[in-house]
């Protein structure tokens, strides 16, 4: 189950950044462990994300706590299915509930991977009967245009301006 970005009340830069910086995702008990990737020193950039239900609910960033919606961290959460799933999977083993499969890897795979950024960066795409690749795609629930993770990955769509400098 995706999140609908209307609940994270995210501003479009916001979902911009999260869709092209290089998170990285690692499944904790407690959330999600969110790095970035894209700073020179990312061990100073490494946040829990608080997973509750199906929502990125907290943010241990000071962007999160300072500013009004979700910040770029929880909105990565979001819009990454598979990272969701895991974490979803993973809040219920550590209540004491049965994970449940959400995704095409299982549970027990999810756990087993270093970081979720590599699990989804070996994920074999597969053709549907139009030649098209199968993946869960969120582009419909993303504001201005923007495309999922997963399309930008595959190469089947580009971010707008992504060639423009922040």
């Amino acid at each position: 189950m995706s999140v609908p970005l209307s609940e994270l009340d995210a501003p479009s830069r916001v979902i911009k950044r999260a869709q092209y910086e290089a998170f990285e995702f690692t499944i904790e008990d407690d959330g999600v462990r969110v790095r970035n990737g894209s700073h020179a020193n990312p061990k100073d950039h490494e946040y829990l994300v608080t997973v509750e239900g199906n929502t990125p609910t907290r943010c241990e960033c000071p962007a999160d706590a300072s500013y009004e919606g979700a910040c770029k961290h929880r909105v990565a959460v979001a819009i990454r299915r598979p990272i969701l799933d895991a974490a979803i999977d993973r809040q219920l083993a550590a209540d004491g509930g049965k994970p449940i499969a959400t995704s095409e890897t299982s549970p027990i795979e999810q756990e087993s991977s270093p970081t979720a950024s590599d699990r989804t960066s070996m994920e074999v795409d597969r053709d549907d009967e139009n030649g098209e690749p199968e993946h869960d795609c969120a582009c419909d629930g993303l504001p201005d245009g923007f495309p999922c993770w997963e399309c930008v990955r595959t190469g089947r769509r580009e971010v707008p301006g992504s060639g423009d400098s922040c």
